[in-house]
């Protein structure tokens, strides 16, 4: 196993700039790996079903305010980080200390630290790309895996062309306005106090310099240095058996469609009531919350813990 970074230069956003942040009332938890304070959201009852939720690029646990009341009032236990870089976590200052490879080791160090068991992984866009290899990497952790909007690219596929502008547009544009730019992906749009819950974590330029980095590092080309790691992911998901979900949108440039090659390749894919989530554009969590957690509800609801034995893991 690849070890893990520790980083010693690093931002922390001030607790108040969170202060304004509508319908989030949840209290932070923090974990410190690899030098760094990684932050959750843990609420439910502690012996329920653990639902645990995988924000992606660049927003922070604010995106599942609209699916946490479903699904605590279902009975469930949620719990929802901030990647590094993001939201509530530390912010590393020098762009040498963000990868992909360091974002599954800090979430692999995270996920072992709090010991979490028996989850049901809710993932999208950058939260697939970590989330499915925290799955792939120690499948006995894991009872399902619902899947929007995301994949687990390997390089060897075409890019679309939406992807190409937003990675060309990260990497050059001299303004990155995060509240706008999550605005952008959602369809119904974000009210001015909504778009500012997304701009909180990040005060100074030096704070988005992940939100900058993330889309470099999705793996476009054969020679990408993750393709390995993620075909032996791949191959984890050929074996699993385990209830796997897709909810992906109807809107959304990027992954439209990308829910087939995994009713493909996953054999617990077969016969789950998979659903394109329609009206919602890259962030359907903002677009159709409630209506994505319900669909998670009832896919747990459907699928007791009687699932075959887990796939032998793949590597971090």
């Amino acid at each position: 196993m690849p070890t893990l970074p520790v980083v010693t230069q690093f931002l922390r956003t001030d607790e108040a700039r969170f202060a304004e942040v509508p319908d989030f009332p949840y209290r932070p938890r923090y974990t410190v790996v690899g030098g760094l304070r990684i932050a959750h959201i843990d609420e439910g009852p502690r012996d329920a079903p653990v639902v645990l939720l995988m924000h992606g690029e660049p927003a922070w646990s604010f995106l599942y305010r609209k699916m946490i009341p479903v699904l605590l009032r279902a009975g469930f236990r949620v719990i929802a980080p901030d990647l590094v870089g993001f939201g509530r976590s530390d912010k590393p200052t020098r762009a040498a200390d963000y990868s992909y490879l360091n974002h599954v080791l800090w979430m692999t160090a995270w996920m072992e630290a709090n010991d979490l068991k028996h989850l049901t992984l809710f993932c999208q866009d950058w939260g697939s790309l970590i989330g499915l290899r925290l799955a792939a990497a120690a499948p006995q952790r894991f009872d399902r895996i619902v899947l929007a909007n995301g994949g687990l690219p390997t390089g060897t596929t075409p890019v679309p062309r939406a992807f190409k502008l937003w990675r060309a547009f990260a990497r050059y544009s001299p303004w990155f306005p995060i509240g706008r730019i999550v605005r952008s992906g959602c369809v119904a749009g974000l009210t001015p106090q909504e778009m500012a819950a997304y701009d909180a974590p990040f005060p100074t330029r030096r704070h988005r310099l992940g939100a900058r980095l993330f889309p470099t590092f999705v793996p476009t080309t054969p020679d990408d240095p993750e393709r390995e790691r993620n075909e032996a992911a791949w191959e984890v998901f050929k074996r699993w058996h385990k209830p796997f979900l897709t909810l992906f949108s109807n809107r959304d440039p990027v992954t439209r469609g990308g829910h087939r090659i995994w009713h493909e390749r996953v054999p617990g894919a077969q016969g789950q009531p998979h659903a394109v989530t329609r009206g919602a554009g890259h962030f359907l969590q903002e677009d159709r919350g409630a209506e994505v957690a319900q669909a998670i509800v009832s896919f747990i609801n459907a699928t007791p813990l009687t699932s075959p034995a887990a796939p032998s893991p793949a590597g971090p």
